[in-house]
């Protein structure tokens, strides 16, 4: 297809090729017993409404229609109307979008591996977390969370190898973290950086039988037994390095192994914060670095709150939210992927500004992406002479 031809939004979208997308329709049953409106017309809708931040099915559905004539090259035929989209995403499994995600995924990590690693050591490290969405009970009584109160929790895996999501689950508000990640699995040899709300004894236990490293914080009520004291750097914000093993009956009883303390100094908050962590043989600074490593899983949430539709729904039904959030995160997986091709150093805050600005407009992807203030070249016209 030529891209001088077709918008930039349907570049974006031959990143989803219909052979593959339709496998997932098929492995799903989106199109069971359907007419009409295609799961493809859905996909396409629901990452306008990402990419283009529409506010409601109105914005959604008046955007898309004001494009009329230029759709088929977008695969779609007309325009949705609001209650053909809400039909389509209060009924169509949800889960056809998880596994769009996973496939865009796998492209994006094949151009990750090429990327120069933050850290000299070879572990593949991830961090993980959870992060709330607030609802308001009355509109979505299915997402409990505390007595007048509704939210949904969004669990994540962020591998910082080009720091994608690369695991997401979406609970009810009141369901734990640590539930969660005890059915995470997670390569031999892997580093996982975690918060406090992950500590769990037994979770570490396994993560060590697993031949999985983790770096955590310290409670502040733990008991434990030094066994020895380790000579800290001379230079830096080490304050201790001790191997220590957990006192209480039932703590040394999950964890028996050794545990490794670390006390950091953090000048910027004139305080002392204590790791954790079952590594023996790092540096006490490389310890430290990979926690502080851990606030990039802290930022990724951050980012895809204010650029993405995540914090405000289109429907109201389990089904509908589930779809949108899924979209959302097909979007920041394509804003990555643009990034990482891109020669130009977008910010993701900017690279979606100007993508929005930009969406439906006629350019060549790649080289707007490489040089989007490029001015259009001047117009080809002769001079013409009247005579007199």
């Amino acid at each position: 297809m030529n891209s001088n031809n077709v918008s930039i939004f349907a570049q974006i979208l031959q990143l989803f090729p219909k052979k593959d997308f339709f496998k997932e329709v098929e492995k799903t049953g989106a199109e069971f017993k359907t007419k009409g409106f295609s799961s493809w017309d859905q996909f396409v809708s629901m990452l306008f409404c990402q990419i283009g931040k529409a506010n409601s099915l109105r914005e959604i559905c008046g955007g898309l229609a004001s494009s009329a004539g230029k759709l088929n090259h977008l695969g779609m035929a007309e325009a949705p109307s609001k209650s053909t989209l809400a039909h389509a995403n209060k009924n169509r499994p949800w889960e056809l979008f998880e596994g769009v995600f996973y496939q865009l995924l796998e492209k994006c990590e094949q151009l990750t591996a090429k990327t120069k690693r933050k850290f000299k050591f070879k572990n593949p490290l991830f961090s993980i977390d959870g992060s709330i969405i607030d609802l308001c009970l009355s509109m979505y009584d299915w997402a409990k969370y505390r007595t007048a109160k509704g939210a949904i929790k969004l669990h994540m895996v962020l591998d910082h190898d080009g720091y994608l999501p690369t695991f997401l689950n979406v609970t009810e508000g009141k369901v734990h973290e640590i539930n969660v990640a005890r059915t995470l699995r997670f390569p031999k040899d892997s580093i996982i950086a975690m918060d406090r709300g992950y500590i769990d004894y037994l979770f570490f236990a396994n993560l060590n039988d697993a031949g999985v490293f983790f770096v955590t914080r310290e409670k502040s009520n733990a008991k434990y037994l030094v066994v020895e004291e380790r000579v800290i750097p001379k230079i830096g914000n080490i304050r201790k390095d001790q191997l220590i093993k957990l006192e209480g009956y039932y703590s040394k009883e999950k964890y028996p192994h050794l545990l490794r303390r670390i006390e950091v100094w953090i000048e910027e908050k004139q305080q002392t914060i204590t790791l954790l962590t079952n590594h023996l043989n790092f540096g006490p600074t490389t310890i430290a670095s990979i926690y502080k490593e851990r606030w990039q899983i802290e930022t990724f949430f951050k980012a895809i709150k204010q650029n993405l539709k995540i914090k405000t729904f289109v429907g109201t039904s389990k089904n509908a939210l589930l779809t949108q959030i899924w979209t959302a995160f097909i979007a920041i997986l394509v804003l990555k992927y643009l990034k990482m091709l891109s020669q130009f150093e977008w910010s993701l805050s900017n690279l979606v500004a100007m993508l929005r600005f930009n969406l439906l407009v006629y350019k060549d992807l790649w080289v707007w992406l490489n040089n989007p203030y490029q001015p259009p070249p001047e117009p080809d016209i002769k001079q013409l002479y009247l005579a007199f």
